[in-house]
């Protein structure tokens, strides 16, 4: 046996050839860890890359504008057409998207965790603040890391870029979402199944509507004009194209009482004084009055036979032109319709009982389409008098009121064309001079009458619309019952 002192030396010789061999072995140690971190932090940042990708592709074909995908397809570009055909049928497409995504977000938080939790806590362990609970502080900063990272670089930034140009990303990502399409088709079909079976269950749609509207393009129209890229005048006269359709006949006809026409029996001396006194481009002519419209005379001919010193005979079948008879139910795009198929640009306009009520001509419509709210006679409509009162012609078209007055609705629309019928139809009477009407933060007042026919109405603000639409119908009512 050896003596004690040798026993004791022996044991601190084995204890420092311990120490040295865990101080020789301490960097390789370390070494494999760090090259694990490494490893794990490119993981990370491919997972990242991916899902970037799969966002992308995402708001790409989402926000992709169908007419701007048809421009690049006809300049030639293939992946636009492919592009659209998805639009068509996006569910695949999404699944994919949505199976890539979840995936790649599951297994980032599993590598994340694996390879940043334990440094985390080791750093944690070395404060003695937060040594007992290291693990968990490093977990939480591990967590916080990797999902602001993906936040950042996996989700705002590719969205972010996909929304500022769509179109061209859509058509980048496309090649490689149809190859990803067919490699995971087994999964797509399933999924797809599913939420076609949801949706039907839900009633919901499950094709997208490409089908482009007036709304949608009046939207862009008016997008465009606050950009600057339209100017002002331009948007309206595209929105007032697409009004035509609503707009009825009446809003741009001349009114029966303003009509000027001749008899077939006027003598020349008559045609040329109320040519003279009435310059028109186009006049009726009527067989004892004007219900009985027989054709029109263009003013061009009319000049020719006075130039050419002979006279103006309405007898004459030659100088006499068919007429034009449309109804006064049309719209003004119907009216165009008509103008167009026969080759005319002035037309008579009667009523379910045959009467004359108005003629229109080509120009008028077009007046509508630039915005004028200019009557085919020399006598402005609508006079705005100051900020907040307008004087109003009673036979002005209430279209032409409601704009001018900024007003959506007026109550009982169907029932009347005109600020007079309307009046009419607010008072249950005919108006006389000094009634009014409340409505919508507007009152209408009557300055003058003419023989039952209402000259001007004055229109000013309340300022109180939601308390004169609420009481209008009521003073109407209460006005009618102490008529006469």
């Amino acid at each position: 046996m050896l003596p004690e002192a040798g026993r004791k030396r022996t044991a601190d010789r084995a204890v420092r050839s311990a120490d040295y061999t865990r101080a020789i072995s301490a960097p390789r140690s370390i070494a494999p860890s760090l090259v694990s971190l490494s490893t794990s932090l490119l993981l990370i940042a491919a997972l990242i890359a991916a899902s970037a990708f799969f966002s992308v592709a995402e708001i790409s074909l989402a926000a992709s504008r169908r007419l701007r995908l048809r421009q690049l397809a006809d300049e030639g570009d293939s992946r636009a057409e492919r592009v659209m055909r998805l639009q068509e049928l996006p569910g695949p497409y999404f699944t994919v998207v949505q199976v890539g995504q979840n995936a790649i977000a599951i297994l980032g938080g599993i590598v994340g965790e694996g390879a940043l939790s334990p440094f985390f806590a080791s750093a944690f362990a070395l404060w003695p603040a937060t040594a007992g609970r290291a693990d968990t502080w490093g977990f939480l900063c591990s967590f916080v890391l990797v999902t602001s990272l993906f936040i950042l670089f996996a989700d705002l930034a590719p969205k972010r870029l996909g929304m500022t140009d769509p179109e061209r990303q859509a058509v980048r990502v496309v090649q490689p979402m149809i190859a990803l399409m067919k490699i995971f088709r087994p999964v797509v079909w399933i999924y797809s199944k599913l939420a076609d079976g949801l949706f039907r269950l839900l009633g919901l749609p499950t094709q997208r509507d490409d089908r482009i509207t007036s709304a949608d393009i009046l939207a862009m129209t008016e997008a465009g004009a606050l950009a600057g890229v339209l100017a002002a005048s331009e948007q309206q006269v595209i929105a007032n194209v697409f009004a035509l359709d609503t707009r009825p006949i009446s809003s741009a006809m001349t009114q029966r009482d303003r009509i000027a026409y001749f008899l077939r029996d006027d003598p020349d001396a008559i045609v040329r004084a109320r040519i003279a006194a009435e310059p028109f481009s186009t006049y009726p002519v009527c067989d004892g009055d004007i219900d009985h419209v027989l054709g029109y005379v263009d003013a061009k001919d009319l000049f020719q036979r006075v130039l050419n010193d002979l006279p103006i005979a309405l007898t004459d079948t030659g100088l006499v032109r068919k007429a034009l008879i449309v109804p006064d139910r049309l719209s003004l795009a119907e009216v165009l319709d008509q103008f167009r198929l026969v080759g005319e640009d002035f037309a008579i306009i009667v009523n379910e009982y045959s009467l004359v009520v108005g003629v229109v001509t080509l120009n008028d419509v077009m007046s509508t389409v630039m915005g004028d709210l200019i009557s085919p006679f020399d006598e402005e409509q609508i006079v705005r008098r100051d900020a907040d009162s307008w004087l109003i012609d009673g036979v002005t078209p209430i279209q032409d009121v409601k704009h001018a007055l900024d007003l959506e609705t007026l109550p009982h629309a169907d029932d009347y064309e005109t600020l007079a019928g309307f009046l009419m139809v607010m008072l249950r009477r005919v108006p006389r001079r000094t009634d009014s009407v409340t409505w919508g933060g507007y009152k209408f007042e009557v300055m003058d009458v003419d023989s039952y026919r209402i000259d001007q109405v004055l229109v000013s603000r309340t300022g109180t619309p939601g308390v004169a639409a609420a009481t209008a119908a009521a003073a109407a009512a209460a006005e009618a019952a102490q008529a006469p």
